[in-house]
């Protein structure tokens, strides 16, 4: 298919940062992958012209900013690599677009460079890596609290969608992964930690609170899709306190769309559209960590979709819910 969008592809400010050279350093492709995260104009647009992509919003990798323990250096840093991303999106208007990377470990920061992004440096949304960490390495701070519902109000009134990235476990707190370091990101870790954020969102009235706000989550929905139904049916069987006007489901249904970034399986595929409906899936490939031929060839030739879906999956309701201003 000629014309996709792809929208969860990374770059790296300078060089890769120690989580994720970290997480790669045993992988043979490490070399290359590092290589293509801190190019933008070269490898990536001839990959993107290779295999049918019109246009890529890229973001920073993980975990970025949400790694920097002290909310000065923090806000400093968003602000630095926002910039940066917009002087190189600016070169390639026609084929780049930028998430903003934003200081989590102060809302009321987070929320003023989100607006700065968008009204000043045209982006369409925010991507975040996770939780934050803020003042000690041993911390982890998720978005349900009281004191980010100012920031989501600010989300909601931009009307931009969020996309929720993984990142790995703080190393502190990993020990269910001891001996076991296949399982510690990419595998594994990086579904457990985002879809336990995002239940958390749902768990905590977010949605109740602002019910036009837009979540995006990748990896075909960080294995939420094939628990939706448990979910739904646990919290009613063995009520625990559960505060949200709906089930998780209903939530998940109007305000969460999941990507293909990474996940390139029939399957999978057929389960998150019979769960999230194709309205709610977009087109995404997670490059550099994966190889751009390769998500592009499967989503161009999956058997699970019409050639009516797959425009609709791999450009349109991204320009619907971006807001683009690219032809339908």
């Amino acid at each position: 298919m000629q014309g996709k969008i792809a929208i969860e592809e990374h770059f790296a400010y300078d060089s890769p940062d120690a989580d994720t050279a970290r997480r790669l350093e045993h992988a043979d492709s490490w070399a290359e992958t590092a290589r293509r995260l801190v190019d933008f104009h070269d490898l990536r647009l001839k990959d993107m012209d290779a295999t049918g992509i019109e246009y890529a919003i890229l973001s920073l990798n993980a975990p970025a900013v949400q790694m920097i323990l002290e909310p000065k250096e923090a806000i400093e840093a968003a602000r630095r690599y926002n910039d940066f991303l917009a002087e190189q999106v600016a070169k390639r208007p026609d084929r780049l677009g930028g998430f903003a990377a934003l200081p989590m470990q102060d809302p009321e920061a987070a929320a003023a460079e989100l607006t700065r992004c968008v009204k000043d440096l045209g982006f369409p949304g925010a991507l975040v890596n996770g939780f934050t960490q803020k003042h000690v390495p041993d911390s982890v701070i998720y978005y349900d609290g009281p004191e980010y519902r100012p920031f989501w109000a600010c989300v909601e009134a931009l009307e931009v969608p969020f996309y929720m990235h993984p990142r790995t476990a703080v190393y502190e707190r990993a020990q269910p992964y001891e001996g076991h370091p296949w399982l510690f990101s990419s595998a594994w870790g990086f579904a457990v930690e985002t879809s336990l954020h995002v239940l958390r969102l749902i768990g905590s009235c977010l949605f109740d609170e602002y019910p036009r706000l837009q979540i995006v989550i990748g990896h075909l929905g960080e294995r939420i899709p094939y628990d939706m139904w448990r979910l739904d049916h646990r919290i009613k069987t063995i009520p625990a306190g559960y505060p949200a006007r709906k089930p998780m489901s209903a939530y998940l249904r109007a305000n969460v769309h999941i990507t293909t970034s990474g996940n390139f399986s029939d399957s999978t595929f057929r389960c998150a559209i019979a769960e999230m409906g194709i309205e709610r899936i977009l087109f995404a490939l997670d490059y550099p960590m994966e190889v751009m031929a390769d998500g592009a060839n499967w989503f161009d030739n999956t058997p699970v979709l019409t050639e009516a879906e797959r425009l609709k999956i791999g450009r349109t309701n991204t320009i619907r819910l971006f807001k683009l201003p690219l032809a339908a």
